[in-house]
């Protein structure tokens, strides 16, 4: 019997940078929340080497291979040596193409990574991912001023997750912990709070997040970080600065971080 304390590798081979494989193992994965899926993603993957070395590394570790190369040679080595060693595979561009191939009775491309073309609109995305990073769980407060979205709330709220989610859809996203002990920055107060979106979740359902964040880091379920009372005294400050600014907020609680961005954006949207 498989030991469910232990993640599932998945390993996300691409002859570019692998996010549309990426993400839609992610998809995937959340359909099976809590259970821990590790995804590992090699990009740009161009010949046979580099297939041979991702196999090697589940013979070892185990895990399964997921796949978007286009270029027919690549994809059946991979496609014959993951038979031979007998590990599971998905190949997720193989299938469309050929069908869309006869459809519109034409041959691919086969040609890597033109959903990523380096246009203006690709440099958008890199500048604002770049943001994200820099103005991430409050490590520069001058980010609010220049950012399109901020987003408020406690420790475990998917703050960083959004951000970079939000980030890919070319918004340039700061995030801003909220602790009882420490007022936020004052930029919060003058910037407009259609800007602002505050990030509530139930206290039970934090109460698992965090001792699950205690368990990975191998410390004590019982630390302060995940007691409940603690908990409900973060929520409770929270509550009251988002109140204050008067800004709208979105319930965590039990959706995943694609219905939460989704909204944020159509709540952004509907401003301009």
């Amino acid at each position: 019997m498989l030991d469910q304390s232990l993640p599932t590798r998945v390993y996300v081979v691409s002859d570019s940078v692998g996010e549309t494989g990426e993400s839609v193992v992610r998809a995937a994965a959340m359909q099976f929340y809590p259970a821990p899926v590790e995804i590992v993603r090699a990009p740009f993957i161009h010949n046979y080497e580099g297939i041979d070395r991702v196999l090697n590394a589940i013979r070892i570790h185990g895990g399964i291979v997921v796949f978007t190369l286009v270029v027919s040679e690549l994809r059946d080595d991979l496609i014959r040596k993951a038979k031979e060693y007998n590990i599971p595979y998905i190949d997720l561009l193989g299938p469309i193409v050929s069908t869309l191939g006869q459809a519109l009775q034409q041959e691919p491309r086969r040609q890597p990574g033109m959903i990523h073309p380096l246009d203006e609109d690709y440099f958008k995305k890199v500048e604002a991912v770049e943001f994200a990073v820099k103005y991430d769980d409050g490590r520069d407060f001058s980010g609010i001023q220049k950012a399109d979205i901020i987003l408020l709330g406690v420790s475990r709220t998917s703050k960083t997750p959004l951000s970079m989610y939000l980030a890919h859809k070319r918004f340039k996203v700061a995030n801003v912990p909220l602790v009882p002990e420490m007022q936020p920055p004052s930029a919060i107060y003058s910037v407009p709070k259609e800007k602002i979106i505050g990030l509530r979740i139930d206290p039970d359902k934090l109460n698992v997040i965090r001792q699950e964040r205690l368990r990975t880091l191998g410390l004590a379920e019982n630390a302060t970080y995940a007691n409940v009372e603690r908990i409900k005294l973060e929520l409770a400050f929270a509550d009251k600065i988002m109140s204050k600014i008067g800004c709208v907020i979105f319930d965590v609680s039990n959706r995943a971080v694609e219905e939460t961005a989704s909204l944020i954006m159509d709540h952004i949207e509907r401003m301009d």
